[in-house]
């Protein structure tokens, strides 16, 4: 099972960070292959919408985008983990989505979907400081149609809140479990069907 995991939050180590690792952790131990990203490493520019991905499907912004555009073309499963920046994805993670446009173009105006449509998996990890009841429900939105646009089956994912000092995520009862145990549900290739997530955290 060959994962390509986002990890979107500007502070290394910190609550995103620490989720995302225990995911790589449960997918590590069930002997699945993942690669993690840290967005904030990278120099990914927003979308630019200069129309020149109309007619060929690709980006033509030279930035680190054309290392990961193979990736998401190859990986079997993709995860985003970001937190919760004013009710929305953070600003690299809003980039990499934007950037799927020259991907949309290709599969809804050019006709050219991914050759193994239906088939790919993705995976959202979250966290928020407040409490708001509808916390997840936007960026959920945001997510979901990023991975259409992938030619990937958005599947759900683990959302948590009240998490907002650097490490607090440890003293979650649950969260690094959960998030571990899903890794090694997905490193084990379960079916999507059985994996521990929440496919509708929202009311």
């Amino acid at each position: 099972m060959r994962v390509l995991a986002f990890q979107g939050s500007p502070r290394p180590g910190g609550n995103t960070d620490l989720l995302l690792r225990a995911f790589l952790e449960g997918i590590e131990e069930a002997g699945g292959e993942a690669e993690k990203i840290d967005l904030y490493r990278l120099r990914v520019e927003p979308c630019l919408e200069c129309g020149k991905c109309d007619h060929t499907g690709e980006c033509i912004i030279p930035d680190d985008m054309r290392d990961i555009y193979p990736k998401l073309d190859q990986a079997q499963v993709i995860v985003v983990a970001s937190p919760i920046f004013f009710y929305n994805v953070t600003s690299r993670t809003q980039a990499l989505i934007e950037r799927s446009q020259a991907c949309w173009i290709r599969k809804y105006v050019l006709k050219k979907p991914h050759p193994r449509a239906g088939e790919r998996q993705g995976i959202f990890l979250s966290l928020g400081a407040t409490k708001g009841r509808r916390l997840f429900e936007g960026v959920q939105r945001v997510v979901r149609y990023f991975f259409d646009a992938l030619d990937v089956n958005y599947q759900g994912g683990l959302f948590y809140r009240g998490i907002e000092e650097k490490g607090a995520i440890r003293s979650h009862p649950s969260a690094l479990k959960e998030a571990f145990s899903l890794g090694r549900a997905v490193g084990e290739g379960l079916s999507p069907e059985n994996w521990p997530l929440t496919r509708d955290p929202c009311p």
